[in-house]
């Protein structure tokens, strides 16, 4: 089907750089979507493999798609930044050219907000994970995912629903465009973990939103390793992570959130910092053992308590403190 863009419902953004192993399941995630009055912004981050073919094709056959391309890489935030710019639809939705939307997506988040008149609509999401034999296989809902998106709820607040604040990724949500411009939300630039402090902003203004126990998204874990998610081991990328943690937690505190904030610091605890202290445990850097400790201390003071932890995170944590 193609649809003018004017008569549009919702704009998804697609940024990509060097994703041709997976941009065409994305777009044909899509294409595949039951409700049908969407356009999309493909935005090529200066790739070098075929990425930027892959959007050029589907934008010459598909005047749904439009095609956008930075001159040099300037990451994930800012080419999500350079699609919303140029979303002229009531709606905006974001997916990352290596993941994948469910095929009823759009029809439960743009038909939930069509009917409430909410902020944004988030849903629930899984991990595409590698299955050792050159594909992928679909992951469960993770127990926080499903805390924040069952039952379905609408138009509520982050005070009524302090667990929303666990869905933390731009692809599992549908927004107003005009949110956006009244709140002045825009992605970070030049940091890795962009989602975490976008989101909670988003919790701390929206007047209301809508949450849907559906999965809309597959979350692609890359068989190469190449994920950001992957990279946790290098101490760049730790420090982008930790800060984009305090960031949103720090959203919630400005805002006055404060159930939001003990559950996010608790969910931490329990889920994020495990594997970190593991890996710090073993690793060859101080710097990286220091970082760690260094948060988990400020993590601890915020609203810390081994009270909700089970035994291995509580002893985690109160190893990582002394760092």
């Amino acid at each position: 089907m193609s649809l003018p863009s004017d008569r549009a419902a919702v704009t998804i953004v697609v940024p990509g750089f060097e994703v041709e192993a997976y941009a065409g399941e994305a777009l044909d995630s899509l294409r595949a979507q039951t409700r049908e009055d969407w356009v999309a912004i493909l935005v090529d981050d200066a790739s070098t493999d075929g990425t930027g073919a892959i959007f050029a094709d589907a934008a010459a056959r598909d005047p749904r798609f439009r095609l956008i391309r930075h001159d040099r890489q300037l990451g994930l935030g800012a080419a999500r930044n350079t699609g919303l710019e140029l979303v002229d639809t009531p709606l905006v939705g974001f997916l990352d050219a290596d993941d994948r939307f469910t095929p009823t997506a759009l029809e439960r988040l743009v038909g939930t907000l069509d009917e409430t008149g909410s902020d944004f609509a988030l849903g629930a999401y899984v991990r595409l994970r590698p299955d050792g034999q050159g594909g992928y296989t679909t992951g469960i809902v993770q127990p926080w995912v499903a805390a924040a998106t069952d039952p379905e709820r609408r138009a509520t607040t982050i005070d009524a629903h302090p667990a929303a604040s666990a869905n933390i990724v731009a692809w599992s949500k549908v927004s107003r465009v005009e949110f956006w411009r009244r709140t002045g939300l825009v992605f970070p630039v030049g940091r890795l973990y962009e989602d975490q402090v976008v989101a909670q902003r988003m919790y701390s203004a929206a007047r209301a939103f809508d949450v849907v126990p559906d999965v809309v998204a597959l979350w692609r874990e890359r068989a190469d390793g190449s994920s950001i998610t992957q990279r946790k081991s290098a101490l760049a990328v730790l420090r982008d992570y930790l800060e984009g943690m305090s960031g949103g937690i720090a959203e919630l505190e400005r805002g006055g959130h404060r159930a939001a904030v003990r559950q996010r610091v608790q969910l931490i605890l329990a889920m994020d910092l495990p594997p970190l202290v593991r890996l710090a445990q073993e690793h060859p850097d101080d710097a990286y053992r220091r970082a760690l400790g260094s948060f988990t201390r400020d993590l601890w003071a915020r609203g810390g308590s081994s009270a909700s932890l089970d035994d291995e995170a509580a002893s985690l944590a109160a190893a990582a403190r002394l760092w």
